[in-house]
């Protein structure tokens, strides 16, 4: 079976149709949505927020063997589906994108809350000291004095705003909005990025012994 964390990115999340000839309103996880010109195609998989049915619902009347309840619930891992892109365009802070085959509403209202991946092949090569999201996870920050943070654990973008989830050696988070004048430095070959967090940041987070 093909190992999906291995092979692919998630570079998006579509929230619902726009319109009624199936353009489809995509949160951009990369961090640019121009990534969409390089890519021909986009693989699709349900998401933590595509509604499913009732697994039960599949079973039928009468009485249930031992087991078949829990190999109802247990979902199969979902496989990428590949899928052409035609075309993208930029509305207000989501991408507007329109796949081949999804022609109308109810097409585009079957995909609402499922991800949008791309191979990590298919990825073109960030310019100068850029980096895909997915290659910030991970990796160790520093404060600009040297003592170590955390690591970064996930990334969101509310409204735009990267914040990345940093999580320190002892189980705490911090959330950490991404600016120019709050990044030091990144090193990707060391492994770590440097942040000089805003005023009070820290403090939010740490101070009195718990998250």
């Amino acid at each position: 079976m093909q190992d999906v964390d291995k092979d692919f990115v998630v570079v998006g999340e579509i929230l619902k149709p726009h319109g009624v000839r199936g353009e489809l309103r995509v949160v951009c996880h990369a961090q640019s949505p121009f990534l969409f010109d390089e890519l021909a195609c986009v693989y699709l998989r349900p998401g933590p927020r595509t509604p499913r049915p009732d697994p039960l619902a599949t079973l039928g009347p009468g009485p249930l063997r031992p087991g078949q309840v829990a190999r109802a619930r247990r979902r199969p891992p979902a496989r990428p589906r590949r899928v052409e892109v035609t075309s993208w365009r930029e509305h207000k802070d989501l991408v507007l994108l329109t796949l081949a085959g999804v022609d109308d509403r109810d097409a585009a209202e079957a995909l609402r809350g499922h991800e949008v991946l791309a191979r990590k092949a298919d990825l073109p090569d960030p310019g100068g000291e850029e980096l895909f999201l997915h290659e910030i996870q991970g990796l160790t920050v520093l404060l600009d004095g040297g003592e170590r943070l955390g690591e970064v654990r996930d990334i969101m973008l509310p409204g735009g705003q990267e914040v990345w989830t940093i999580v320190t050696d002892d189980g705490r988070e911090v959330l950490f909005p991404v600016a120019e004048e709050f990044l030091v430095a990144v090193d990707p070959q060391a492994g770590t990025v440097t942040i000089a967090p805003p005023p009070g940041l820290l403090e939010l987070y740490l101070d009195g012994g718990g998250a």
